[in-house]
């Protein structure tokens, strides 16, 4: 492989979702660079890869970018990765493709799956503009003052958040965005895979009698933008 930093999506869910490609790479690369490397373990021993790894999270990424740099001016091929879906994408790794292009360092990217683009493809929505928000502050004001800005740009807003956290956002998403539709899709690629469709309201209602587990995108829609009902292939 030719020296430079090599972006690689992995699985979000299913281990069967790497491409020919992403493993390819992760097996001729010198250094895997990972969120975590007990969760990657379990990916290279899937598909008998034994590239050395090295640990890139949020709280090392700025000290790791100086290493992958001199890495990969030296002649070394780095692989980065996350624990699952798109590097940089609600995801550790901007710093460092960003010091590689400051480099001059070829920088190439596997594409692979994202939790963004499986959920709104499962939900459905009507073709149109639509924000990536992520994950939103904890802090309460924070949170509200934002959630009133997104409700105010009258466009579909994806988020990322935690299973613990759904039900207040509904709540919140209630109280910012007036009369409109929230979808949640959960484990998605996995077993339990779930999505449903319904008011802020009646989604946080569910929620609190049935609290949902796993990785969760939720997806608000204006009522002239209507998602469908719930999925009828729903797993678990």
């Amino acid at each position: 492989m030719n020296p430079g930093l090599y972006i690689v999506g992995t699985p979000i869910g299913n281990l069967a979702d790497m491409t020919f490609r992403a493993v390819e790479t992760l097996k001729n690369a010198t250094v895997i660079l990972t969120e975590d490397t007990r969760h990657t373990r379990i990916l290279l021993d899937h598909y008998g890869i034994t590239t050395p790894m090295i640990s890139c999270h949020k709280f090392n990424e700025a000290s790791r970018t100086a290493t992958v740099v001199e890495k990969a001016r030296a002649g070394a091929a780095v692989a980065l990765v996350t624990d699952g879906g798109m590097p940089t994408i609600s995801d550790p790794g901007a710093r460092t493709v960003a010091a590689c292009r400051a480099a001059g360092l070829p920088v190439t990217v596997i594409p692979g799956p994202t939790a963004l683009t499986t959920a709104m493809a499962l939900a459905g929505i009507i073709d149109h503009a639509f924000i990536f928000e992520g994950f939103l502050p904890h802090k309460s004001g924070a949170r509200a003052r934002r959630l009133a800005e997104l409700a105010a740009m009258h466009m579909t807003v994806v988020f990322y958040e935690s299973p613990y956290r759904v039900e207040r956002l509904a709540n919140e998403v209630a109280t910012a965005f007036g009369p409109c539709r929230m979808t949640i899709a959960r484990e998605l690629t996995k077993y339990f895979e779930e999505c449903f469709s319904d008011t802020p309201t009646a989604i946080a209602a569910r929620v609190k009698a049935r609290p949902v587990k796993g990785e969760v995108v939720a997806i608000v829609t204006l009522d002239h933008m209507t998602p469908p009902a719930d999925s009828p292939a729903t797993a678990g």
